[in-house]
């Protein structure tokens, strides 16, 4: 049964140990993430969405570092998961287990990352998916999506500035904010590659996850800190 639905940002700048002095200037965008995670400690199972250039799936058994990132942080995704950690598991699935490892340690955690190209009516299938085997049982389960905002918002942003990132950012807070799968799910594939959104195939997954509006959303931080768009709050459906 789903319980909620979190969503997350996904820069390895939240580890503490890949910022060195600058930790500090993320400690609010962490202590919200770390939130969500503490609010999904209560079911027995995350199903985590992210989206990158290869589609694929992670078990549970899966354990991880981000050592590709700068520091040998390891992280498990479940409490079965052995053997070395794995320096090549997608981000989405990194960040999930670091904040599994800092909240709910007894959580199962499955990753499928979708491609980042991949087309609305896929992601929305997938989300429909996921969905049916979330309300499988009626053992507690969560949706947490990894995903990004808009990478062009600022000159300093690593795709530099376009301005036409500003209203599509905006409609993507807004429909987080709001609860609103539809406008969530009406993102353009193809402006948001151009304006390096490459969180939308994600959105649309967790779109595609709520037939109906949510009961209540909540986004607890909203920001663009370093030109890119970081977004964390909840869903209950």
């Amino acid at each position: 049964m789903l319980t909620a639905a979190a969503f997350v940002p996904s820069p390895p700048l939240l580890v503490p140990e890949l910022n060195g002095l600058s930790a500090a200037e993320t400690d609010d965008l962490r202590a919200a993430i770390l939130d969500a995670g503490r609010s999904l400690s209560g079911t027995v199972e995350w199903i985590v969405v992210g989206a990158e250039q290869v589609e694929q799936t992670v078990p549970s058994t899966a354990c991880g570092t981000f050592s590709g990132f700068g520091a040998d942080v390891p992280v498990r995704l479940g409490p079965d998961a052995d053997g070395e950690p794995d320096p090549g598991l997608p981000l989405p699935a990194l960040v999930a287990g670091w904040i599994r490892d800092r909240t709910a340690p007894h959580v199962r955690v499955t990753t499928h990352v979708v491609a980042t190209d991949s087309d609305n009516s896929h992601c929305s299938e997938l989300g429909r998916s996921l969905r049916a085997r979330l309300d499988g049982d009626d053992l507690p389960r969560a949706l947490l999506v990894v995903a990004d905002g808009a990478a062009t918002l600022t000159a300093k942003a690593p795709g530099a500035y376009d301005p036409r990132s500003g209203d599509v950012e905006a409609a993507l807070a807004d429909a987080l904010a709001t609860g609103d799968p539809v406008a969530l799910g009406a993102l353009d594939a193809d402006l948001c590659s151009q304006i390096r959104l490459d969180g939308r195939a994600a959105w649309d997954v967790l779109a595609g996850a709520f037939p109906a509006p949510p009961r209540s959303a909540q986004v607890t931080y909203c920001a663009a800190p370093y030109g890119v768009g970081y977004h964390v709050g909840i869903w209950t459906p």
